[in-house]
Formats: C-alpha cells, sequence, structure tokens
C-alpha cells in the first residue's frame, strides 16, 4: 500500500456513496443493537426493496450516534433527519415520507440536531462516530483514515512526532490525566531494541461506556493512534487488552486488525518505511483490578492480573520487563487528529490545563442520556440541566458521580464547577474514565457510597492489607449505618478508616476507594448523622 493507492481507495469510496440519492445510517452500536437496531435495518431495505428504491437509496450501518437512551437510531441524509425509538413497524412510513408520500402508519420520533445535547459538543474522538461503517476499512480511508500515518512514517521523525504530542497538552484519558507528551518521551528515550505499545481497553467503571462506544463505532482510529504511538516511542508490537463483556468491540476490532494486514497497513515495511508493527488482542475476564497499568501488563503475560509497587514504572520495565507505552482507547483516538491538524491547533481547545475535548457517558436520572463529547471547562451545569435535559418529571438535581469507584459525589451547588483535572480533584473527585451518573432528590448518598465499596471490596485482588481488609470494614460500618445501628464513634472510625486506605493502599484502587465515602461525607454528612442510633 502507498499514499496513491490509498487516495483512489478514497475517492473511489466517496464517490459509491454519491451514487444513491439517499442514505439511511443505522445505528449499530450496543445501546442500539441492544434494543432491535438490526432488525430496524433489515426492514428497512425490505421496505425499500417493495418500493423499488434500491437505486436511489442505501442502509448503511454505522456507529453510535450519541443519544444511546433514545435508541435504536436513524438519521437520513442529505437531509440529516434524525429519528430515535425506531420499530421495524416504523419502516415503510418512513421511506414513504422520503418519497413525498403520505406514511400508512405512526412515524417515530424525530430528532432535533439544535438541540444543547448537541450544539453544545465538540467531535474530536467521536468525529467518524455514527458517519461511517465501523466494519469497513474503505470507509475510514473514504475519511482520510491513514494518511497521518503515512505522513509521520515518510515526512516526521519519532522526535517531532512525540514534541507534536506534547505541544497538544494532551493528557491521559484513562483517569490519571498523566502528560501523555511527557510518557511519551519517557519510553521514547529508553534503550534496547523491544519495545511495546498497549491500548488499556479494560473499561469497567459502573456506568461508563465510552471506549466501548469509540472501539464499536471509528476501530481503525485506535489502530492507527497506536501505529502513530509505536513509530514515535521505537516499538515494534502492541497489544489492546480489553474485557470479554465487550464481544462487538472485540468482533470489530479483530476484523480492523484482519483488514489493515490485508492492505499492507500493518506488518512490515508499512507504507515501504522501514517501520514493522503489528498488534494483537488480549481478552481479560473482566476484573476491574486489570484496569491498572501494572496488574494489565501482568495479565497479558499470563499471570495473575495483581498490580505492583512502582518504581519501575512501565516506561522503564513493563511488559516482558521491556519499556511500554500504556494509553487508553481515547487517549489513542485523539493522535490522528492532533498529527494532522497540528499540536497548537489542540491545545486551543480546552481550558488553561486541561486541552482538548472529554467524551463522557452522560447517565443516571436524567432525559437525555448517551454519550457526549465536550470541551474540556464546560461547567457540569451546562451538560446536566442544558444538554441533560435535567431531572425528569420536573425533579432537581442532588448530586452528580464522576470518576467511577475511583470518584466522588459533587453537590448540586457545586454544578458551576467547570470540567477539567484540577478544579474536580479540589472537589475530592477525578474525571476518570468518562463516567458521569446524575442523581436526584431521592437518591440516599450513603446508599451510593455503600455501592461503590460493594464493588471495590468485591474487586480488590487482596495483595495488600489496607485494601483487602480495610474496603470490607468500610463496606460493614457503612451497612451498620443504614441499618440505624451505628454511633458517632462508628462515624469517626469510618472516616479515620477511609483516610488510612487512601493512604496505604498499594495500587490506584485502594488508593481511590474511599473516595465516594470522603466526597458523601464532605458533602452530605447530614445524611450520615441522621442515620445515627440516638442516646
Amino acid at each position: 500500500m502507498n499514499i496513491e493507492e490509498l487516495l483512489i481507495i478514497q475517492k473511489k469510496t466517496k464517490a459509491k456513496l454519491q451514487q444513491k440519492t439517499k442514505q439511511i445510517r443505522c445505528c449499530t452500536a450496543s445501546g442500539c443493537m441492544s434494543c432491535g437496531a438490526e432488525a430496524v435495518k433489515k426492514s428497512l431495505k425490505i421496505a425499500i426493496k417493495e418500493a423499488n428504491l434500491e437505486e436511489k437509496i442505501e442502509v448503511r450501518s454505522v456507529g453510535c450516534m450519541g443519544l444511546c437512551g433514545q435508541g435504536p437510531s436513524i438519521e437520513v441524509d442529505p437531509e440529516r433527519t434524525l429519528y430515535h425509538q425506531v420499530t421495524p413497524e416504523h419502516s415503510s412510513g418512513i421511506i414513504a415520507t422520503l418519497q413525498k408520500t403520505k406514511p400508512s402508519g405512526e412515524l417515530p420520533p424525530k430528532g432535533d440536531r439544535n438541540h444543547p445535547f448537541f450544539t453544545h459538543q465538540r467531535l474530536i474522538v467521536r468525529e467518524n462516530s455514527g458517519q461511517i461503517d465501523p466494519d469497513s476499512i474503505d470507509d475510514y480511508i473514504s475519511v482520510g483514515g491513514y494518511q497521518q500515518l503515512h505522513h509521520v512514517l515518510l515526512e516526521m521523525t519519532p522526535n517531532e512526532v512525540v514534541q507534536e504530542v506534547t505541544t497538544s497538552g494532551l493528557r491521559g484519558r484513562g483517569g490519571g490525566g498523566y502528560p501523555t507528551g511527557v510518557k511519551w518521551a519517557t519510553v521514547a528515550k529508553m534503550p534496547g531494541q523491544q519495545k511495546y505499545v498497549i491500548c488499556n481497553a479494560d473499561e469497567g467503571d459502573p456506568g461508563a461506556f465510552m471506549d466501548r462506544a469509540v472501539l464499536e463505532s471509528d476501530p481503525h482510529r485506535v489502530l492507527e493512534g497506536m501505529a502513530i504511538a509505536a513509530y514515535a516511542v521505537g516499538a515494534n508490537h502492541g497489544y489492546i487488552y480489553i474485557r470479554a463483556e465487550y464481544p462487538l468491540a472485540i468482533k470489530r476490532l479483530e476484523k480492523a486488525i484482519q483488514q489493515t494486514k490485508q492492505y499492507g497497513l500493518m506488518g512490515s515495511q508499512i507504507f515501504d518505511s522501514p517501520f514493522d508493527f503489528k498488534i494483537d488482542i488480549r481478552v481479560g475476564a473482566g476484573a476491574f483490578i486489570c484496569g491498572e497499568e501494572t496488574a494489565l501488563i501482568a495479565s497479558i503475560e499470563g499471570k495473575r492480573g495483581t498490580p505492583r509497587p512502582r518504581p519501575p514504572y512501565p516506561a522503564i520495565a513493563g511488559l516482558r520487563g521491556e519499556p511500554t507505552l500504556i494509553n487508553n482507547v481515547e487517549t489513542y483516538a485523539n493522535i490522528v487528529p492532533i498529527i494532522r491538524e497540528g499540536g497548537e491547533w489542540y491545545a486551543d481547545i480546552g481550558s488553561e490545563k486541561s486541552k482538548g475535548t472529554k467524551v463522557f457517558a452522560l447517565t443516571g436520572t436524567v432525559k437525555n442520556n448517551g454519550l457526549i463529547e465536550v470541551p474540556m471547562g464546560i461547567s457540569l451545569r451546562t451538560i446536566v440541566e442544558e444538554m441533560g435535559g435535567g431531572v425528569p418529571n420536573q425533579g432537581t438535581v442532588k448530586a452528580v458521580q464522576m470518576g467511577g469507584p475511583s470518584g466522588g459525589c459533587i453537590p448540586a451547588h457545586l454544578l458551576d464547577t467547570p470540567v477539567e483535572y484540577d478544579s474536580l480533584q479540589k472537589l475530592g473527585t477525578i474525571m476518570g474514565s468518562g463516567g458521569m451518573i446524575v442523581m436526584d432528590q431521592q437518591t440516599s448518598m450513603v446508599e451510593i457510597a455503600r455501592f461503590y465499596l460493594d464493588f471495590c471490596q468485591k474487586e480488590s485482588c487482596g495483595k495488600c492489607i489496607p485494601c483487602r481488609a480495610g474496603t470490607v470494614q468500610l463496606y460493614d460500618l457503612l451497612t451498620k449505618l443504614i441499618n440505624k445501628q451505628a454511633n458517632q464513634q462508628d462515624l469517626d472510625t469510618l472516616e479515620a478508616l477511609s483516610q488510612m486506605v487512601k493512604e496505604t493502599s498499594l495500587c490506584g484502587l485502594g488508593i481511590t476507594a474511599p473516595n465516594p465515602v470522603l466526597s458523601t461525607l464532605r458533602y452530605f454528612r447530614e445524611e450520615y448523622l441522621t442515620l445515627l442510633q440516638s442516646t
């Protein structure tokens, strides 16, 4: 494969799509598939055939369109008419509408692209989601796919690539927020012939589905980002570590990798350059602890997935003892646009210390739930009340939980807080990988804290005593409180033990496990006090 062949595929694919006067794009990501998207797609094809419109209208599978709670979703081009909650029974009516004839039955609810849910978004990571067929490498090439890999291999040095990423200000989207350019530079300067790049797709936070949606909607974007990263740091072998609970993402990744091999975009001497690169998939058994990078590495090596003390960090001694670059799905998905548009372009988006955009899974008691991508620095209030439409049935927001089991609960009076790493940290929570759960006034914050402690105690690997024993004791104390059997001394013990577990645990799971307790104690202490035994 060379650049001329790539451009020919791009031109042919675009021309093929333009042959049809109308296209119906059907979301076939997990959210819509779970409520009947495949049946909708089939019924639309049948309706088109019955109307003798096969030469004019094409039905295409695409990735996530964002408003997951309203699926199945379709969009008709070129008008960009959006429909939600589509059923097979709606197909004939939709086709009749395209013919400008009176539909025989009911039409599905029509979406509004001018709704704040869409207009406040800025799509960088998800720019192709809902637009291209994730099973087609030609579709990806048609929107410029793999041109940036060609650009870096033939026109940039590895150091120039690292510098561009550093200039962008991109920070790791897996939760820690470590500067991506610094991590890449560390691996790049390490000596040795063998280095690895790893994509952490072990997304395990309750309520989080950002990485899954990206992989299901645009797998080639992640593969191209990994290849660029490998060239930049001097690696020739990559791994994608993904949990078995994501079968559709795994299937599409496997197909995408096979397609790149067929096109010569993976393997030896890519684009006739000296660069060799291959990617393998490793499927995890769903252990939350394997999202921690050293536990993930152990699992890839065939060992029990437990963390080890750091240093040495994986950038110095990672997989099989060699320098290893680990980033998550969203981080790699940002690389192509950064190289295409330039690091300074990316740095102009977002806030002073949090650059670019962030993908969130907006869920909970909110009218519009689904996947959003917003510029860093946007306020929580804008996301929850404008984009999300607020709490249904004229309810009011009580709190927003961010960061999964590692995060905390932000009360309603702090909703004007900008969504950025440092601001959230000051509130006692973290951005995490991107889970955002809205809670209404009916929610018990003590029960929420216990829910996350229950999750953490079950997912603890048991290697260190503070996490293994501490999370169990915290859970028991919360249960005692909820049953109204606790006294003030128990509450004091709960707070002190939370700090101890936070300060003495080995890895991020134990260190952050008390965060839901500490944040709810900080902002909702009155709820704890009302549960104490009366003396």
